[in-house]
């Protein structure tokens, strides 16, 4: 199997920057009209599935929102992952596990291992045991050709304290993890592509790179970037963050998209637009 990086470059190639995330929370399912029920939960994710396939190179199923219905709901994640793998549709699966030695080693399995029903194109990670305690996932998804996505700066106030905490050199948790990333990257030889090792950024940061002295033109990886529609952030706030390296950024949208369904062809159109709207970013 080709890696995680390349099988992304050449998706984003084809259909442009923005990841879906598919994220059935109750008011967005009583939004459509559905129950806050386990065919609720089955009817919005696959007809997402469907209308992204060929739309948009990437979709982002949040696994909290299947967990909260136990067993059925991990049924129907399984379901809506196995479908996506059919549609063409590359798929992060936004757990944000972080844990230490074999705790850290099931969770990769889980959702790393091919073998697993849970297995995903790439995860989201969280570093905050130590940017070493991910050693197991990163291990496995060298192995398989996977993609890690470490949550770097997140737009929630609470992960100021932790993020923008400076080390006695002066140097963010923020950027120490994008250096200790581009580290593993430059030892997996991913020259010439978009690494495999991504980060999570949020679009809503404000001003929080430049206050931190933070440069992605060096990051190899990808980028995952949510905020863009519901959350207020715009293409713009895309180029202002990341610069010549937007190129690399998945403007990652959910309510932005799912606010226009239920029906196929509108949330179809709300993807054409999101991504004609991130093109324009490149030819200014």
């Amino acid at each position: 199997m080709q890696r995680y990086g390349v099988r992304l470059a050449q998706a984003m190639d084809q259909l442009g920057n923005v990841c879906v995330g598919i994220d059935p929370h109750s008011s967005q399912l009583a939004a459509w009209g559905l129950d806050d029920d386990i065919q609720g939960l089955r009817t919005f994710s696959l007809t997402l599935v469907e209308a992204m396939a060929g739309q948009v190179p990437v979709v982002k199923p949040q696994s909290a929102f299947f967990e909260r219905f136990g067993s059925s709901g991990i049924k129907v994640l399984e379901e809506v992952l196995g479908a996506c793998r059919q549609a063409g549709l590359l798929t992060i699966l936004d757990v944000k596990r972080g844990d230490i030695g074999s705790t850290m080693a099931g969770y990769a399995q889980a959702y790393l291992h091919p073998d697993s029903s849970l297995t995903a194109d790439a995860i989201t990670l969280s570093p905050y045991l130590g940017f070493g305690s991910l050693s197991p996932a990163l291990e496995l998804a060298k192995q398989y050709g996977k993609g890690i996505y470490v949550l770097t700066l997140t737009s929630n106030p609470e992960g100021f304290e932790v993020q923008h905490a400076l080390d006695g050199g002066g140097k963010s948790v923020a950027a120490s993890i994008i250096s200790q990333a581009e580290q593993i990257n430059k030892a997996d030889g991913d020259e010439g592509h978009i690494a495999d090792i991504g980060l999570v950024v949020g679009a809503t940061t404000g001003n929080a790179t430049n206050d931190l002295g933070i440069d992605f033109s060096a990051f190899s990886g990808s980028v995952l970037s949510p905020g863009i529609g519901a959350q207020g952030a715009t293409p713009a706030d895309i180029q202002r963050i990341f610069g010549k390296s937007a190129c690399r950024v998945l403007a990652s949208t959910s309510r932005g998209i799912s606010s226009a369904g239920p029906k196929v062809s509108s949330l179809q159109a709300a993807a054409r637009q999101i991504t004609e709207q991130m093109s324009d970013i490149f030819r200014n």
